[in-house]
C-alpha cells in the first residue's frame, strides 16, 4: 500500500485530481468528449485503484476527521446539461462511480418547463431530472449561478464595469441565492459547494461566496490539490477534460509524492 504524502507543515495530505468535464456528445473538443471516453476514463480510473469522492467527503473529512480514500478523485460535471443526465449517469451507475454536477440555475429553470425540447446537443437537466440522479447517491449537485453563466454582460459573476461594490455584492448574492432556492424548493437540494463559472473569481466574490455558507469551491486553474486538516477547500484546482486528454498522466501525478 502506497504511503500518504506530507505536507510541508507535517500534516497527512492526499494529493486528490479533480477532473472538470462539460457537454457528452458527439462533436468532440476543448469542452465535449464523446461517452465513449468517459467511459474508457471511468475504467481507467477503476483499473487504477481510485475511489470517487464529493465534496461533502471533503467536508467530511476536514471537519470530522474521517478519512478519504488513500487514492482519491473527483469527477465534476459543468453547466447541467441534458446530456450528462443521459450519457454520464448511466455510466456512473454502471461504475458505481460518484459526480459532481454543477448546475445553472436559469438554464434547468428554462428546460423544466412543459413546453421545452429535451435534446442531448443543447437542453439542460430539468428539476425532475436532479432529483432522480440526487435521489441516487452517486450525484452531488452544486451551484454554478443563477444566471451568471456568461461572458457578456459580465465575467462570469465577476464585477462589470461601472457596477459599485455595494450594487455588485448585492447582485451576486441575489443571484446565488436564487439557484440555492431553486433547487431547494423544487429539488429538495442545499448544495454545500459553489462552481465559478469560467473560473473567474476575485476577492469581492469569494468572500461572499463564503458568507453564503458554501464549504467548498472550484474554479479551473490546473493541478493536483493536496489536501490536509487545515487546507482550504476554496478554489480547488481542477483538470480540464478535452478530447486529446491523457488521464493516466493525472493520475500518476496525483500517485508522486
Amino acid at each position: 500500500m502506497k504511503k500518504l504524502a506530507t505536507s510541508s507543515s507535517g500534516e497527512t495530505a492526499y494529493n486528490i485530481p479533480i477532473i472538470m468535464y462539460h457537454s457528452i456528445g458527439n462533436n468532440t473538443g476543448k469542452y465535449v468528449i464523446s461517452a465513449d471516453m468517459l467511459e474508457d476514463d471511468l475504467k481507467t480510473i477503476k483499473d487504477a485503484g481510485f475511489t470517487t469522492i464529493t465534496s461533502a467527503d471533503l467536508i467530511a473529512y476536514k471537519e470530522q476527521g474521517i478519512p478519504l480514500p488513500e487514492k482519491s478523485i473527483i469527477l465534476t460535471f459543468d453547466d447541467g446539461y441534458f446530456n450528462n443526465y443521459t450519457y454520464a449517469y448511466p455510466l456512473l451507475k454502471k461504475y458505481n462511480m460518484k459526480g459532481v454536477l454543477s448546475v445553472v440555475g436559469k438554464f434547468t429553470e428554462e428546460y423544466s418547463k412543459d413546453s421545452a425540447p429535451l435534446n442531448n446537443n443543447y437542453s439542460h437537466i430539468t428539476f425532475d431530472q436532479i432529483i432522480e440522479v440526487s435521489n441516487s447517491g452517486l450525484i452531488e449537485i452544486a451551484n454554478h449561478s443563477y444566471n451568471m453563466h456568461s461572458m457578456e454582460d459580465r465575467r462570469g459573476i465577476l464585477r462589470k464595469k461601472g457596477e459599485s461594490v455595494d450594487a455588485y455584492k448585492s447582485n451576486l448574492a441575489q443571484d446565488i441565492e436564487k439557484c440555492n432556492a431553486l433547487l431547494k424548493e423544487n429539488c429538495f437540494v442545499s448544495p454545500v459547494a459553489f462552481t465559478y463559472p469560467f473560473g473567474c473569481v476575485n476577492n469581492e466574490s469569494s468572500s461572499l461566496i463564503d458568507s453564503i455558507g458554501f464549504k467548498v469551491t472550484y474554479g479551473c486553474e490546473e493541478g493536483i490539490n493536496k489536501i490536509t486538516p487545515s487546507h482550504s477547500l476554496r478554489q480547488l484546482k481542477r483538470y480540464n477534460r478535452h478530447n486529446t486528454f491523457n488521464l493516466s498522466e493525472i493520475l500518476n501525478k496525483a500517485q508522486t509524492p
